[in-house]
């Protein structure tokens, strides 16, 4: 099955922007899965793009992301401790649900793991949650640093090294880990688990597995991974564990199958926009692609056969006029330094007979008619707001709708 990998952001739980990659399958994807990545990793380790991979293979999306401070991702790791992990976690599924579709499948590999299993109760939409290689107790990782104890007890913080990297880790993040309790959120999850651990794994023991799972509520399953590493460095291993993620979440998850004939358009490229009919919900629902950052989508109200998924091409125009008005606008205030709260914007489209708009060299049939509404608020006086509604049809598009338009249409092999 053709994949594509997009790149993407979203605000994490500290603020900052994280750099994430969506993996998508050709097609309707069966289900969208959120991927947690190893303590001090990053979304594209070896672990993370194998297993991603084989999950598209079967049809499903995967999101996978550097958490703050790592990776590709804004933000200082030194200010980062599991419980902002968690919040990435929650953040990236809250992306998912208002972009695509909320994750039914969560998984997470080493202190991934872990906090995977303290976000569940936070994603409701989540089913099926996987771990690999996961501590039961997040204060499994101080061990990595346990030499700098001290020297963090005395002056609030240490640089020590990780995977042959230097890390600052500083007194809270300690006392962050010290302070959870996730054998009693494990047993609270009420959702599928699917613990996956290695009895060889030297750098999270098997009985953390054991843990983890007697914690656990049915349905519970566990895997051995025999002879892998910790970090799965195997390519089989990552398959594996894929494969069988694949089979188990189909008894828990509602997988959903494309329409016979459905093909995945790839994302716009930049400067562009891509706009295609998804082929599964109704006549007219259409997906939009802005330049590959900015997925939306189109449809018609039921009343002319859509299925309201979304704002109608119509809808789209007003919103472009109304928000490059008010950009235009703030961008003069600005530059006259003005006291420009906020700019609020009301648009509608009809059509009207021509004899009844006085401005149009139309004097037959009917004509487009745009209604716009301009709020201004802020001390300002008449004079300048007077000229912020003089200067809000100098917008581009305004300028646009009002000039003449060259649409050139060609026919793609």
């Amino acid at each position: 099955m053709a994949e594509q990998s997009n790149k993407i952001t979203f605000t994490g739980a500290l603020g900052e922007t994280l750099a994430a990659r969506l993996d998508l399958p050709e097609g309707q994807p069966k289900a969208f899965a959120l991927f947690a990545h190893c303590f001090t990793c990053n979304k594209d380790i070896f672990a993370a793009s194998r297993i991603a991979s084989g999950l598209v293979a079967h049809g499903i999306a995967v999101l996978r992301f550097d958490f703050t401070g790592l990776g590709a991702s804004e933000g200082e790791f030194a200010n980062t401790n599991f419980s902002s992990n968690v919040g990435d976690l929650v953040a990236a599924a809250d992306y998912l649900r208002q972009n695509y579709q909320a994750p039914s499948i969560v998984i997470g590999h080493s202190l991934g793991g872990a906090a995977v299993l303290a976000a569940a109760p936070n994603i409701p939409e989540a089913k099926a949650i996987c771990t690999i290689a996961a501590p039961a107790d997040p204060a499994h990782v101080a061990h990595n640093f346990s030499g700098a104890f001290d020297e963090i007890e005395k002056t609030g913080e240490a640089e020590v090294l990780l995977a042959n990297r230097p890390f600052k880790i500083k007194k809270q993040f300690l006392e962050d880990i010290a302070s959870q309790k996730l054998e009693a959120a494990i047993g609270g999850m009420k959702k599928a688990l699917l613990v996956f651990h290695s009895p060889t794994d030297a750098m999270v023991g098997i009985e953390n597995a054991e843990r983890i799972y007697r914690a656990a509520k049915h349905p519970k399953s566990f895997v051995s991974l025999d002879d892998a590493d910790h970090l799965l460095s195997r390519k089989a291993d990552a398959v594996y564990v894929a494969d069988v993620i694949a089979a188990w979440t189909g008894r828990y998850v509602d997988l959903i199958e494309a329409p016979k004939g459905s093909t995945a358009a790839p994302m716009a490229a930049p400067g562009t926009v891509l706009v295609w009919e998804n082929g599964f919900d109704g006549r007219f629902a259409n997906d939009i692609s802005v330049g590959g950052q900015f997925p939306l989508r189109a449809d018609e109200p039921p009343s002319v056969g859509g299925t309201n998924t979304g704002p109608t091409p119509y809808d789209f125009l007003l919103s472009g006029l109304g928000a490059c008005t008010s950009m235009t606008m703030r961008m003069y205030a600005d530059r006259k330094k003005w006291p420009l709260e906020r700019v609020s914007v009301t648009l509608s489209h009809n059509k009207i007979h021509a004899e009844d708009c006085e401005a149009c060299e139309t004097t037959e049939g009917k004509v487009d008619q745009i209604n716009r509404s301009i709020k201004i608020e802020g001390d300002l006086d008449a004079e300048q707001r007077a000229k912020l509604i003089e200067i809000a049809d100098k917008c581009p598009v305004h300028r646009t709708l009002h000039s003449e338009v060259s649409i050139i249409t060609k026919a793609e092999d």
